[in-house]
């Protein structure tokens, strides 16, 4: 695809997103229905404890489970004649 196909791509895309942004509403939000009870917010301790620790909790506990349970056998490099003679040559 050459430049102006590709700036034509953008532009086109670029649009209907503005597009699409500009002719949504709030949904009105700010109208209570019957029956509507919130509660009381979240402080911002609780905020980043729920949507950034206890997900990255959890993803340092099944790559832990993953690591800790994998079977394959692990590869270990022989070394060759030139690289016994390359550490021979680095420790004289």
């Amino acid at each position: 695809m050459d430049k102006k196909n590709a700036l034509r791509a953008g532009a086109l895309a670029a649009g209907t997103t503005l597009m699409m942004l500009l002719m949504s509403s709030p949904a009105l939000a700010l109208t209570r229905d019957d029956g509507d009870d919130p509660g009381k917010g979240l402080s911002v301790i609780q905020t980043l404890g729920l949507y950034v620790l206890i997900p990255l909790a959890l993803f340092a506990v099944i790559a832990g489970l993953v690591m800790a349970l994998d079977k394959s056998k692990i590869r270990t490099v022989k070394p060759t004649a030139t690289g016994a003679k390359a550490k021979a040559d680095a420790k004289a």
